[in-house]
This record gives structure tokens, sequence and C-alpha cells, in this order.
């Protein structure tokens, strides 16, 4: 399990990464301010379209593009995995989209993925709101318990309580996080969940259409919710202003945890004192060395996600059966670390280096079971297939982290991905406050590519203007075309 939180807060983005207890990075979740997750938001909309040949609707929710709503996210409700909760499946009745809804009627929906790649926004009519130990399903009579919490004892305790506790046509699934928790506990997290809607409702019978009822919290607060246990040691946070937040925020909902809230005050950069910036680039490569020479390769398309496993360097010492198998053991941990790190979604093929021996196919799926029960998303995997694959989907909410941090490259014609001119910019500006740390009231030079001199010079013009007046800088930016997208120069004049 995990053993620290760091989360790393500027004015353009914030970062949280998720340590596990050797420090070795685990999760990494990146929301930038001007391209904010909407999962969990909802919305007022109004149906635009309706396609019984493929039983779903298009909802004009106040986006660049409409929503995807799908006859099943009318009917059998929502996938809490997005939660991180592996529950049971809800009961599902299906009628044809077009006898359910009609276009122009206004819907109350809420997004269970967000836009990825080309596609809009997928949304559902049946309205979840996580709290810190539940999940409230309004409309709904029904209790559900995390099949993570695995002692019947304490599921049964759990749900006991919240049968006395709940609202009548009001549903809760218990979450992981509330084993252990007493009544109070719970009924304040029933009572905060209760306010929430009951805001939800007043504001939805006042505004027009299409409207935004409610946002779900930032990813700094977010995380704290949803990661901050007791298994945790500590969360630390260099934002001053976000730190105070985070504070109130734990104080208020789960105050047994505040010691672990820590303001980090030290002179370097955050991600740079835990290494956490050099471990990003590493979870862009395609290629990863395993420690006996081994190594796999990632390649990320829009369908699918395929790894390959390859002997490399690594020669054995006993039959070559041997030398695979245990290659197939070390790329398995290897590759369900970088799952979780890279945040791949949808559908993975792994291919192993195929195997002549039954029990050593049976062997490697247990193995690779149990390194992927660490893994918060809903996972689904096949048995080893006779070719040496291994078939899995993984519920994808969001965009991976390749999507987050790079674009497709023109200079390869889409065959690769380079680091966006937003991420380069953010680069140098995190480049300037190292400088600042040591240097004020420098004269200073920037040297990078057309497209992120523009972009500095344009939409993150505010972004320099502030480094400037923080620290004293006169700052000349200088557009080179002989610059490769990614390469910039910053240079104190």
């Amino acid at each position: 399990m995990a053993g620290k939180i760091i989360i790393n807060v500027t004015p353009e983005q914030t970062r949280v990464a998720l340590l596990d207890t050797n420090a070795l990075l685990s999760e990494l979740y990146i929301e930038r301010a001007k391209d904010a997750s909407l999962v969990g938001n909802v919305y007022k909309g109004r149906i635009v379209k309706i396609l019984p040949g493929m039983q779903s609707a298009f909802v004009d929710i106040g986006l660049e593009k409409a929503a995807f709503l799908h006859a099943a996210d009318v009917l059998s409700g929502f996938d809490y995995s997005i939660f991180g909760e592996d529950l049971e499946d809800p009961v599902s009745l299906q009628m044809p989209i077009e006898d359910m809804l009609q276009e122009g009627e206004e819907v109350f929906v809420q997004v269970s993925k967000d836009s990825i790649g080309t596609k809009g926004a997928r949304v559902t009519s049946y309205i979840t709101l996580p709290g810190r130990y539940l999940v409230l399903m309004p409309d709904v009579e029904h209790i559900g318990v995390s099949r993570k919490i695995v002692e019947e004892g304490e599921r049964e305790r759990l749900k006991g309580l919240i049968e006395q506790l709940k609202p009548q046509n009001f549903g809760f699934i218990i979450r992981t996080a509330s084993e252990g928790c007493t009544e109070e506990e719970l009924k304040r997290d029933i009572d905060y969940l209760m306010r929430l809607w009951e805001n939800i409702q007043k504001k939805k019978e006042k505004i027009s259409t299409p409207q935004l009822l409610y946002s779900d919290l930032g990813l700094a607060l977010r995380s704290v919710r949803d990661l901050l246990s007791h298994e945790i040691d500590k969360l630390i946070i260099d934002s001053k202003e976000e730190y105070k937040k985070v504070l109130d925020f734990v104080n208020t909902y789960f105050p047994k945890l505040s010691d672990k809230i820590q303001l980090y005050e030290g002179s370097e950069p955050i991600f740079d004192a835990d290494g956490i910036e050099l471990e990003i680039p590493k979870a862009l490569g395609k290629r990863v060395w395993l420690k006996s020479g081994g190594y796999i390769v990632i390649d990320q398309t829009e369908a699918l996600t395929s790894i390959d496993v390859n002997t490399g360097k690594f020669v054995g010492k006993a039959s070559l059966e041997d030398t695979i198998f245990k290659t197939n053991i070390e790329a398995v941990k290897e590759i369900a670390y970088q799952i979780r790190l890279r945040n791949l979604g949808g559908i993975i093929i792994i291919d192993f280096i195929d195997m002549e021996k039954e029990e050593n196919r049976q062997k490697l799926f247990s193995v690779f079971q149990e390194a992927m029960c660490k893994d918060r998303a809903k996972c689904t995997i096949l048995e080893v297939s006779e070719l040496g694959l291994i078939q899995m989907t993984r519920k994808r909410v969001r965009e991976s982290l390749e999507r987050i941090l790079c674009e497709p490259c023109s200079y390869c014609d889409g065959k690769g991905f380079i680091k966006s001119p937003t991420t380069v910019c953010y680069e140098i500006f995190m480049e300037l406050r190292r400088i600042g740390l040591t240097q004020r009231n420098a004269k200073i030079l920037i040297s990078a590519n057309p497209q992120v001199a523009d972009l500095i010079y344009d939409d993150e013009r505010e972004g320099i203007e502030a480094i400037e007046k923080e620290n004293g800088f006169k700052i000349i930016v200088k557009a080179d075309k002989n610059f490769h997208q990614e390469y910039y120069e910053v240079a104190t004049l």
C-alpha cells in the first residue's frame, strides 16, 4: 500500500503523487486549471438527438461536444467503479431508448467519463454523490458494500448501521474507507451528502437548460477524500492556500487523520525533493527495462494498449523454459505497476514470452492477479491463452498520463508522441521558479520553439508576469524555429 501523498500546486496545474512504502511513485494524477476533469459533475441538459439504432442519445449540457447517453445508463444506474470501489453489478431492466426519452426533453445527468480523444463526455441519468465513506444514490432503495471489505461481520455491521441511519428513498454504497468507522462518522457523511443533494435540487428548479448544477471537488481535495487513509503515513502539500483548505476539509469530515497533513516548507521544489520529477519522463517511455536485462514495450493506441515482454540481455542459467518463466514473472510486477502509473485503460493485451508448461502459465496468471489487486480501478482479467497472451480490461474514466502530457507528434506524422507546448511551457515556469530560489532581480533569456514562445506571450502571459513580479525578474522570450518543440534554454544574462 501507499505510504505518502505528495501534492504540488501551481496556478497552472495540480499534481498528486502517490508513493508506496518504498517511496516508489505508484500513481500520478494531473489536473490543469484550463482542462479540469468533469467526472462527477451534474448538469441540467436537453436531449438533442436520439439514435435508436445505437440505443443512445446525445445531450446538450453546455459543452463544445454533446454528451453521450446510452440506454443502459438511463435504466441500470451508474458504474460505481469510478470511485475506486468493486461492487456488485446493479440489476438492469432494458427498454428501447426511444420509449424513455424524446428530443427536446430536459434531463438531469451526471458525467461518468471525461471526453477522451474525439469522443464527447459520457453521462448517466442516475446521480451518485461520493462522500468520504459512502456514495449517495437518490431515489434508489439499495445498500451495497464494497467487495474489498472482506470480513463478513464488518460488512453486516456497516450495512446494519446504514439501514438505521439512511433517509427513505435513498440508497448508499458503503466504500472501502468506511471499514472500522463509527456510527457518528457515518452519520456525518450522510448529513453532508444530504445537504449536497438538497442544494442541487434547489438549484435545479431555478436555472435554465443547459447548466451546471454541481461540480465535484478539485483534484487536491478529491485526492484527500479518496486516497487519504490510516495506511498513509502523511500527506504533504506545497501551497499554503490549498494546505488550509485541505486541513479544514479533513478537520470537518475525518479529524482523526488531521495530524497526517503537512505543509511543505523546503527550499527545493516538492516533486524534486522526492525524486518524482525524474520519474515522470520515464512513465512516458515506450521501453521499460527489467533488472534481469529483459524489457517490456508499451504501445498505446486509441483502440487498445499492447504490452510485449522480451528476454533482452537476460540469458538465464538453467533451461530455456526456466529463463522464459523468470522473465515473465519479473515482467508481471512491472506491468501491473506501469498500468497504474500510466493510468492505462480500456482493452489491454499483454504478450508474454511463450511457455510450454501449463503449470507455469497458471503460476503466471496467479501472480498477475495478485499484482493487480492493488489497483483501485475495476479490472477484468482472462487466463493466459495458448499463445501466451493475457487479455484484460481496465475501467477508463480519464485520459492516460501519456495523453495528458503529450500530443500526437507533427514531426513523425502521428506515429509517436512529444510533450505539448503547454507541458514545455510549465516546465520552463518550474525552471524559472528554481532560479528564483537562489537569484533575485535577474535578467533572463528564454529561447524556445515558436509554438512554446507564442504560448508564453499569449495564453500563459499572466503566468510569466506573475513569476517576474514574484522574483523581480526581467524575462525576455526568444522564438527559435530551429528548436525542437521539447527543447528550450533558460539563461541568466
